[in-house]
Protein backbone atom coordinates (compact mmCIF):
# COMPACT_ATOMS: atom_id res chain seq x y z
CA UNK A 1 0.00 0.00 0.00
CA UNK A 2 2.91 2.13 0.89
CA UNK A 3 4.11 1.66 -2.25
CA UNK A 4 1.20 2.43 -4.42
CA UNK A 5 0.56 5.72 -2.54
CA UNK A 6 4.25 7.08 -3.24
CA UNK A 7 4.12 6.10 -7.24
CA UNK A 8 0.85 8.03 -7.07
CA UNK A 9 2.73 10.74 -5.43
CA UNK A 10 5.73 10.50 -8.15
CA UNK A 11 3.21 10.60 -10.83
CA UNK A 12 1.71 13.62 -9.06
CA UNK A 13 4.71 15.89 -9.32
CA UNK A 14 5.52 14.35 -12.39
CA UNK A 15 2.49 15.74 -13.95
CA UNK A 16 2.32 18.97 -11.34
CA UNK A 17 6.52 20.00 -13.08
CA UNK A 18 4.70 19.08 -16.52
CA UNK A 19 2.26 21.39 -16.06
CA UNK A 20 4.14 24.32 -14.79
CA UNK A 21 6.42 23.76 -18.43
CA UNK A 22 3.36 23.94 -19.91
CA UNK A 23 2.79 26.90 -18.32
CA UNK A 24 6.27 28.50 -18.78
CA UNK A 25 5.63 28.39 -22.42
CA UNK A 26 2.08 29.10 -23.14
CA UNK A 27 0.94 31.19 -20.24
CA UNK A 28 3.87 32.89 -18.57
CA UNK A 29 3.48 34.91 -15.14
CA UNK A 30 3.30 37.98 -15.22
CA UNK A 31 2.66 38.66 -11.72
CA UNK A 32 4.16 41.92 -10.37
CA UNK A 33 4.92 42.92 -14.08
CA UNK A 34 4.44 46.28 -15.78
CA UNK A 35 0.59 47.19 -16.35
CA UNK A 36 1.38 47.80 -19.71
CA UNK A 37 2.87 44.56 -20.66
CA UNK A 38 -0.21 42.83 -18.97
CA UNK A 39 -2.48 45.07 -21.39
CA UNK A 40 -0.49 43.93 -24.61
CA UNK A 41 -0.27 40.63 -23.72
CA UNK A 42 -4.32 40.10 -23.22
CA UNK A 43 -5.06 42.67 -26.19
CA UNK A 44 -2.62 40.66 -28.67
CA UNK A 45 -4.21 37.47 -27.52
CA UNK A 46 -7.69 39.13 -27.88
CA UNK A 47 -6.89 40.31 -31.84
CA UNK A 48 -4.93 37.33 -31.86
CA UNK A 49 -8.46 35.33 -30.72
CA UNK A 50 -11.04 36.90 -33.38
CA UNK A 51 -8.89 36.50 -36.16
CA UNK A 52 -9.21 33.07 -35.74
CA UNK A 53 -12.65 33.37 -35.08
CA UNK A 54 -13.00 35.46 -38.58
CA UNK A 55 -10.92 32.81 -40.31
CA UNK A 56 -12.77 29.70 -39.19
CA UNK A 57 -15.59 31.43 -41.01
CA UNK A 58 -14.08 33.04 -43.68
CA UNK A 59 -12.33 30.00 -45.15
CA UNK A 60 -14.71 27.23 -44.23
CA UNK A 61 -16.95 27.41 -47.91
CA UNK A 62 -13.36 27.26 -49.66
CA UNK A 63 -12.05 24.79 -47.16
CA UNK A 64 -14.67 22.15 -47.76
CA UNK A 65 -14.96 22.84 -51.51
CA UNK A 66 -11.28 22.20 -52.00
CA UNK A 67 -10.28 19.88 -48.97
CA UNK A 68 -13.63 18.37 -47.67
CA UNK A 69 -12.91 19.48 -44.53
CA UNK A 70 -14.38 22.92 -43.66
CA UNK A 71 -11.92 23.25 -40.25
CA UNK A 72 -8.61 22.96 -43.47
CA UNK A 73 -6.99 26.34 -43.26
CA UNK A 74 -7.53 26.81 -39.37
CA UNK A 75 -6.08 23.69 -38.42
CA UNK A 76 -2.86 24.63 -40.53
CA UNK A 77 -3.30 28.31 -39.48
CA UNK A 78 -3.74 26.96 -35.51
CA UNK A 79 -0.66 24.97 -35.98
CA UNK A 80 1.35 27.76 -36.84
CA UNK A 81 -0.75 29.75 -33.91
CA UNK A 82 0.82 27.39 -31.57
CA UNK A 83 4.43 27.51 -32.77
CA UNK A 84 3.56 31.39 -32.64
CA UNK A 85 2.89 31.56 -28.80
CA UNK A 86 5.44 28.87 -27.72
CA UNK A 87 8.37 30.87 -29.11
CA UNK A 88 7.04 34.74 -28.13
CA UNK A 89 6.68 33.22 -24.61
CA UNK A 90 10.16 31.80 -25.03
CA UNK A 91 11.40 35.66 -26.42
CA UNK A 92 9.17 37.39 -23.59
CA UNK A 93 11.34 35.48 -20.82
CA UNK A 94 14.59 36.49 -22.15
CA UNK A 95 16.40 40.35 -22.15
CA UNK A 96 16.14 42.01 -25.46
CA UNK A 97 20.02 42.87 -24.64
CA UNK A 98 20.74 39.17 -24.95
CA UNK A 99 18.20 38.83 -28.11
CA UNK A 100 19.97 41.69 -29.98
CA UNK A 101 23.58 39.76 -28.90
CA UNK A 102 22.39 37.00 -31.20
CA UNK A 103 20.04 38.78 -33.76
CA UNK A 104 22.59 38.59 -36.63
CA UNK A 105 21.87 34.47 -36.89
CA UNK A 106 18.14 34.39 -37.46
CA UNK A 107 18.67 37.58 -39.65
CA UNK A 108 21.64 36.22 -41.88
CA UNK A 109 19.78 32.53 -42.24
CA UNK A 110 16.41 33.95 -43.40
CA UNK A 111 18.51 36.61 -45.18
CA UNK A 112 19.91 33.67 -47.30
CA UNK A 113 16.71 31.71 -47.78
CA UNK A 114 15.31 35.20 -49.53
CA UNK A 115 17.70 35.04 -51.73
CA UNK A 116 17.69 31.15 -52.48
CA UNK A 117 13.80 31.68 -53.20
CA UNK A 118 15.38 33.22 -56.56
CA UNK A 119 17.08 30.24 -57.63
CA UNK A 120 15.30 27.76 -59.92
CA UNK A 121 14.06 24.15 -58.45
CA UNK A 122 14.67 25.67 -55.00
CA UNK A 123 12.12 28.93 -54.45
CA UNK A 124 8.42 27.32 -55.03
CA UNK A 125 6.45 29.79 -57.91
CA UNK A 126 2.84 30.38 -57.23
CA UNK A 127 1.12 32.44 -59.93
CA UNK A 128 4.32 33.72 -61.35
CA UNK A 129 5.67 34.59 -58.02
CA UNK A 130 8.69 33.12 -56.68
CA UNK A 131 8.52 33.35 -52.81
CA UNK A 132 7.99 30.02 -51.03
CA UNK A 133 10.43 27.39 -50.03
CA UNK A 134 9.02 23.86 -48.81
CA UNK A 135 9.96 22.22 -46.36
CA UNK A 136 8.37 18.92 -45.24
CA UNK A 137 4.85 20.13 -46.72
CA UNK A 138 4.64 23.43 -45.51
CA UNK A 139 5.63 26.69 -47.25
CA UNK A 140 8.35 29.19 -45.65
CA UNK A 141 8.39 32.64 -47.07
CA UNK A 142 11.38 34.56 -45.81
CA UNK A 143 10.27 37.53 -46.84
CA UNK A 144 7.85 37.58 -44.06
CA UNK A 145 9.71 35.86 -41.64
CA UNK A 146 12.68 38.56 -42.10
CA UNK A 147 10.09 41.02 -40.55
CA UNK A 148 10.87 40.81 -36.93
CA UNK A 149 14.92 40.48 -37.29
CA UNK A 150 14.36 43.16 -39.67
CA UNK A 151 13.28 45.45 -37.37
CA UNK A 152 15.89 44.13 -34.94
CA UNK A 153 18.90 44.62 -37.18
CA UNK A 154 17.62 48.66 -38.00
CA UNK A 155 17.49 49.02 -34.55
CA UNK A 156 20.59 47.77 -33.76
CA UNK A 157 22.31 49.48 -36.19
CA UNK A 158 20.28 52.82 -36.41
CA UNK A 159 20.39 52.77 -32.62
CA UNK A 160 24.34 52.74 -32.27
CA UNK A 161 24.50 55.26 -35.69
CA UNK A 162 27.12 57.41 -34.56
CA UNK A 163 29.21 55.00 -32.75
CA UNK A 164 29.74 52.96 -35.78
CA UNK A 165 33.01 53.11 -38.00
CA UNK A 166 31.85 54.02 -41.94
CA UNK A 167 32.81 50.38 -42.91
CA UNK A 168 30.49 48.77 -40.65
CA UNK A 169 27.69 51.51 -41.91
CA UNK A 170 28.23 50.94 -45.34
CA UNK A 171 27.77 47.04 -44.82
CA UNK A 172 24.43 47.20 -43.36
CA UNK A 173 23.11 49.64 -45.71
CA UNK A 174 24.10 47.22 -48.51
CA UNK A 175 22.65 44.56 -46.58
CA UNK A 176 18.95 46.14 -46.02
CA UNK A 177 19.09 47.31 -50.09
CA UNK A 178 19.69 43.62 -51.03
CA UNK A 179 17.03 42.01 -48.88
CA UNK A 180 14.62 44.93 -50.45
CA UNK A 181 15.85 44.22 -54.28
CA UNK A 182 16.14 40.52 -53.63
CA UNK A 183 11.99 40.63 -52.35
CA UNK A 184 11.05 43.27 -55.40
CA UNK A 185 13.11 40.50 -57.68
CA UNK A 186 10.50 37.73 -56.35
CA UNK A 187 8.01 39.42 -57.31
CA UNK A 188 6.64 40.98 -53.88
CA UNK A 189 6.16 44.90 -54.70
CA UNK A 190 4.18 45.29 -51.29
CA UNK A 191 6.56 43.56 -49.05
CA UNK A 192 9.37 45.04 -50.86
CA UNK A 193 7.96 48.61 -50.22
CA UNK A 194 6.49 47.83 -46.26
CA UNK A 195 10.86 47.07 -45.94
CA UNK A 196 11.39 50.02 -47.08
CA UNK A 197 8.79 51.96 -45.42
CA UNK A 198 9.98 50.59 -42.11
CA UNK A 199 13.47 51.34 -42.85
CA UNK A 200 12.76 54.82 -43.80
CA UNK A 201 10.53 55.57 -41.04
CA UNK A 202 12.82 54.29 -38.40
CA UNK A 203 15.69 56.56 -39.94
CA UNK A 204 13.36 59.06 -39.00
CA UNK A 205 12.84 58.05 -35.36
CA UNK A 206 16.45 57.55 -35.19
CA UNK A 207 16.56 61.39 -36.20
CA UNK A 208 18.42 60.81 -39.33
CA UNK A 209 19.47 64.08 -41.04
CA UNK A 210 16.28 65.26 -43.48
CA UNK A 211 19.06 65.73 -46.84
CA UNK A 212 19.27 61.81 -46.36
CA UNK A 213 15.59 60.57 -45.82
CA UNK A 214 14.65 62.87 -49.09
CA UNK A 215 17.59 60.65 -50.47
CA UNK A 216 16.28 57.84 -49.74
CA UNK A 217 12.68 58.63 -50.33
CA UNK A 218 13.43 59.49 -54.15
CA UNK A 219 16.08 55.78 -54.55
CA UNK A 220 12.89 54.07 -53.20
CA UNK A 221 10.41 55.57 -55.36
CA UNK A 222 12.49 55.28 -58.45
CA UNK A 223 12.71 51.16 -57.61
CA UNK A 224 8.76 51.69 -57.29
CA UNK A 225 8.41 53.11 -60.99
CA UNK A 226 10.40 50.74 -62.40
CA UNK A 227 8.95 47.45 -60.90
CA UNK A 228 5.42 49.14 -61.77
CA UNK A 229 6.90 49.66 -65.33
CA UNK A 230 8.69 46.53 -65.75
CA UNK A 231 5.63 44.25 -64.39
CA UNK A 232 2.37 44.88 -66.00
CA UNK A 233 0.38 43.30 -63.43
CA UNK A 234 1.16 45.91 -60.74
CA UNK A 235 0.51 48.58 -63.25
CA UNK A 236 -2.57 47.04 -63.73
CA UNK A 237 -3.53 47.19 -60.29
CA UNK A 238 -3.27 50.80 -60.03
CA UNK A 239 -5.62 51.37 -63.08
CA UNK A 240 -8.08 49.15 -61.92
CA UNK A 241 -8.14 51.01 -58.63
CA UNK A 242 -8.56 54.16 -60.00
CA UNK A 243 -12.31 52.85 -61.73
CA UNK A 244 -12.91 49.39 -61.10
CA UNK A 245 -16.14 49.37 -62.24
CA UNK A 246 -14.63 50.27 -65.86
CA UNK A 247 -13.47 46.75 -66.01
CA UNK A 248 -15.70 45.03 -63.34
CA UNK A 249 -15.07 41.41 -64.92
CA UNK A 250 -11.45 41.84 -65.38
CA UNK A 251 -9.13 43.37 -63.86
CA UNK A 252 -11.28 45.47 -61.64
CA UNK A 253 -12.96 42.38 -60.14
CA UNK A 254 -11.08 41.85 -56.77
CA UNK A 255 -12.57 45.53 -55.89
CA UNK A 256 -15.77 45.70 -56.71
CA UNK A 257 -16.47 42.39 -55.45
CA UNK A 258 -14.80 43.34 -52.37
CA UNK A 259 -17.05 46.89 -52.00
CA UNK A 260 -19.94 45.09 -52.94
CA UNK A 261 -19.30 42.46 -50.00
CA UNK A 262 -18.76 45.47 -47.26
CA UNK A 263 -21.96 46.96 -48.87
CA UNK A 264 -23.76 43.96 -47.90
CA UNK A 265 -22.82 44.15 -44.21
CA UNK A 266 -24.81 46.96 -43.53
CA UNK A 267 -24.01 48.47 -39.93
CA UNK A 268 -24.79 45.61 -38.05
CA UNK A 269 -23.99 42.45 -40.62
CA UNK A 270 -25.78 39.73 -41.81
CA UNK A 271 -23.92 37.33 -38.79
CA UNK A 272 -21.20 35.30 -37.93
CA UNK A 273 -20.57 32.84 -41.09
CA UNK A 274 -23.57 33.90 -43.04
CA UNK A 275 -21.15 35.67 -45.60
CA UNK A 276 -22.82 35.30 -49.10
CA UNK A 277 -19.56 36.57 -51.16
CA UNK A 278 -17.28 34.09 -49.01
CA UNK A 279 -19.20 30.92 -51.68
CA UNK A 280 -17.37 31.99 -54.57
CA UNK A 281 -17.42 35.46 -55.73
CA UNK A 282 -14.59 37.54 -53.36
CA UNK A 283 -11.64 36.27 -54.49
CA UNK A 284 -8.85 35.51 -51.96
CA UNK A 285 -11.63 36.16 -49.36
CA UNK A 286 -9.21 34.47 -46.25
CA UNK A 287 -6.14 36.18 -46.98
CA UNK A 288 -5.82 39.39 -48.54
CA UNK A 289 -9.37 40.70 -48.71
CA UNK A 290 -10.90 38.80 -45.19
CA UNK A 291 -11.46 42.14 -43.91
CA UNK A 292 -14.33 42.59 -46.70
CA UNK A 293 -15.35 39.59 -45.35
CA UNK A 294 -15.16 40.62 -41.47
CA UNK A 295 -17.14 43.90 -42.65
CA UNK A 296 -20.03 41.71 -44.19
CA UNK A 297 -20.55 39.36 -41.44
CA UNK A 298 -20.29 42.08 -38.65
CA UNK A 299 -21.29 45.05 -40.06
CA UNK A 300 -19.74 48.78 -39.53
CA UNK A 301 -19.78 48.24 -35.86
CA UNK A 302 -17.84 45.42 -36.28
CA UNK A 303 -15.74 47.50 -38.25
CA UNK A 304 -15.37 50.46 -36.20
CA UNK A 305 -14.81 47.54 -33.04
CA UNK A 306 -11.71 46.54 -34.57
CA UNK A 307 -10.29 50.08 -35.81
CA UNK A 308 -10.99 50.96 -32.12
CA UNK A 309 -9.42 47.54 -30.70
CA UNK A 310 -6.05 48.69 -33.50
CA UNK A 311 -6.08 52.16 -32.31
CA UNK A 312 -5.99 51.20 -28.45
CA UNK A 313 -3.39 48.98 -28.96
CA UNK A 314 -1.24 51.83 -30.67
CA UNK A 315 -1.99 54.25 -28.12
CA UNK A 316 -0.65 51.53 -25.41
CA UNK A 317 2.86 50.88 -27.87
CA UNK A 318 2.90 54.56 -27.90
CA UNK A 319 2.98 54.72 -24.20
CA UNK A 320 5.73 52.42 -23.70
CA UNK A 321 8.02 54.18 -26.13
CA UNK A 322 7.64 57.10 -24.18
CA UNK A 323 8.77 55.53 -21.31
CA UNK A 324 11.69 53.60 -22.79
CA UNK A 325 14.94 55.95 -22.59
CA UNK A 326 17.42 53.79 -24.28
CA UNK A 327 17.50 54.93 -27.80
CA UNK A 328 17.45 50.96 -29.15
CA UNK A 329 14.78 49.72 -27.53
CA UNK A 330 13.11 52.73 -28.46
CA UNK A 331 13.57 51.83 -32.09
CA UNK A 332 12.49 48.08 -31.51
CA UNK A 333 9.37 49.26 -30.33
CA UNK A 334 8.82 51.86 -33.16
CA UNK A 335 9.51 49.11 -36.07
CA UNK A 336 7.46 46.69 -34.58
CA UNK A 337 4.63 48.87 -34.36
CA UNK A 338 4.98 50.44 -37.59
CA UNK A 339 5.02 46.83 -38.94
CA UNK A 340 1.86 46.01 -37.63
CA UNK A 341 -0.02 49.42 -38.05
CA UNK A 342 1.51 49.81 -41.85
CA UNK A 343 -0.08 46.30 -42.78
CA UNK A 344 -3.10 46.73 -40.96
CA UNK A 345 -4.21 49.90 -42.11
CA UNK A 346 -2.95 49.36 -45.32
CA UNK A 347 -5.19 46.24 -45.88
CA UNK A 348 -8.52 48.04 -44.64
CA UNK A 349 -7.50 50.65 -47.22
CA UNK A 350 -7.22 48.10 -49.98
CA UNK A 351 -10.72 46.42 -49.17
CA UNK A 352 -12.45 49.25 -48.70
CA UNK A 353 -10.54 50.53 -52.10
CA UNK A 354 -9.08 53.79 -50.31
CA UNK A 355 -5.19 52.23 -51.45
CA UNK A 356 -4.52 50.05 -54.97
CA UNK A 357 -4.21 46.10 -54.04
CA UNK A 358 -1.11 45.68 -52.35
CA UNK A 359 -1.21 41.98 -51.32
CA UNK A 360 -0.19 42.51 -47.46
CA UNK A 361 -1.87 40.39 -45.00
CA UNK A 362 -4.41 41.50 -42.35
CA UNK A 363 -2.24 40.25 -39.10
CA UNK A 364 -3.66 37.72 -37.24
CA UNK A 365 -6.38 37.38 -39.13
CA UNK A 366 -5.27 36.73 -42.59
CA UNK A 367 -4.90 32.93 -43.25
CA UNK A 368 -0.78 32.77 -43.61
CA UNK A 369 1.54 31.04 -40.97
CA UNK A 370 4.44 32.66 -41.60
CA UNK A 371 2.84 36.51 -41.33
CA UNK A 372 1.02 35.09 -38.07
CA UNK A 373 4.51 33.56 -36.81
CA UNK A 374 6.52 37.10 -37.67
CA UNK A 375 3.54 39.41 -36.07
CA UNK A 376 3.63 37.37 -32.82
CA UNK A 377 7.64 37.66 -32.66
CA UNK A 378 6.61 41.31 -32.95
CA UNK A 379 3.90 41.44 -30.20
CA UNK A 380 6.67 39.56 -28.18
CA UNK A 381 9.28 42.31 -28.34
CA UNK A 382 6.45 44.95 -27.57
CA UNK A 383 5.38 43.04 -24.63
CA UNK A 384 9.60 42.85 -23.61
CA UNK A 385 10.27 45.97 -24.03
CA UNK A 386 6.93 46.86 -21.63
CA UNK A 387 8.70 44.65 -18.88
CA UNK A 388 11.73 46.85 -19.19
CA UNK A 389 10.43 49.94 -19.00
CA UNK A 390 11.23 49.86 -15.05
CA UNK A 391 14.95 49.16 -15.88
CA UNK A 392 16.97 52.39 -15.44
CA UNK A 393 20.26 50.83 -16.90
CA UNK A 394 20.22 48.53 -19.76
CA UNK A 395 23.56 47.75 -21.69
CA UNK A 396 23.51 46.61 -25.11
Amino acid sequence: MQLLYQIFIAILFFFEQLFKIFRYFFYPDFTNCSKLAIQLRWLTYVWLFFGLMVLISASGFTSYEEHRDVLYYFKRQFVFCLIGIVISNVLIHFPLTLILKYSNIPFFFIFVLTILTLVPNVGISINGARRWIAVYGFLIQPSELIKPFWVLQISKIFGQWKFLKIKTKIFWLIIFLIQIVAVLLQPNLSTASLLGITLWLMALCAGFPWKYLFGTVFVGLSMAITSISLKEYQLSRITSFLNPWKDPTGKGYQLVQSLITIGSGGIFGTGYGLSLQKTGYLPIHYTDFIFAVFIEEFGLIGGLSLLLLVIFYFLLVLNVILKTTHPVLRLIACGAIILLMTQTLLNMAVATGIFPTTGLPLPFFSYGGNALLANLINSSFLIRIALETKRKKINI
